[in-house]
């Protein structure tokens, strides 16, 4: 067998894999395929039509990580489309042109009327550009897909103290290997969060723990996020 046929068959292989761990009620709308851009990101969703999702993985990358880092980054995804924030063409960059290009021709012709119609419209379509790309907004939506991604790992097996520190160190991961300042602040964002959320968790767990280990029983020392 070559190289070739070896790689394929693993990438169709992972591509299966991560298309069983969908639940169940989105299997039938959201698809998973390996991208086909250069230098793409290591995982995104995109809509791609009415009621279709597909989520593109970098498969390069990808297959750098461990198992259960791939899985909670994957649920992070799928959170994401459960909660309706998947990154969407709008109409404001076309609207934004239109209107910028309108702006000059009414200065040319000195129409009044239509050059505040026309800055209007700029004015529109920049502040929705803008609350869509807001650093803030963007990682909020992302700490509570993280949240939904923790829960997503439970429903498939996974203990709690083990879906909060594979998604720890996916994002340790993606720290390191990130050049980018913003996006690795994004990152950093997300896990000072995800720490916060494990120690907030953890102790209700002992809280609820706690008559039992009075009585003798071993504390949990699991680690939860690191």
């Amino acid at each position: 067998m070559s190289y070739t046929t070896a790689s394929a068959r693993a990438e169709m292989s992972e591509l299966r894999r991560l298309k069983s761990i969908i639940p169940p009620e989105l299997q039938s709308w959201v698809t998973v395929e390996t991208t086909t851009e250069v230098n793409p990101p290591l995982v995104r969703c995109e809509e791609i039509g009415k009621d279709q999702v597909e989520i593109q993985i970098d498969l390069v990358k990808w297959e750098k990580l461990a198992i259960d880092q791939r899985n909670l980054l994957f649920w992070h995804e799928v959170a994401r489309v459960q909660q309706d924030t998947i990154p969407r063409d709008g109409w404001e960059m076309a609207a934004l042109a239109i209107g910028l290009g309108g702006a000059v021709g009414e200065l040319w012709v000195r129409d009044g009327l239509l050059l505040v119609l026309a800055l209007s419209l700029c004015g529109i379509s920049g502040y929705r550009l803008y609350v869509r790309n807001n650093n803030e907004r963007y990682v909020k939506e992302s700490i509570e897909a993280d949240e939904k991604a923790i829960a997503l790992a439970t429903r498939f097996g996974y203990t709690l103290p083990n879906a909060y520190k594979s998604l720890a160190s996916a994002l340790k991961s993606l720290i390191d290997d990130t050049s980018k300042k913003s996006l690795r602040r994004r990152y950093e964002s997300r896990l000072d969060a995800l720490q916060r959320s494990a120690k907030k968790a953890k102790n209700g767990v002992a809280g609820n723990t706690g008559n039992r280990n009075s009585l003798g029983g071993r504390e949990d020392r699991e680690s939860w996020s690191s």
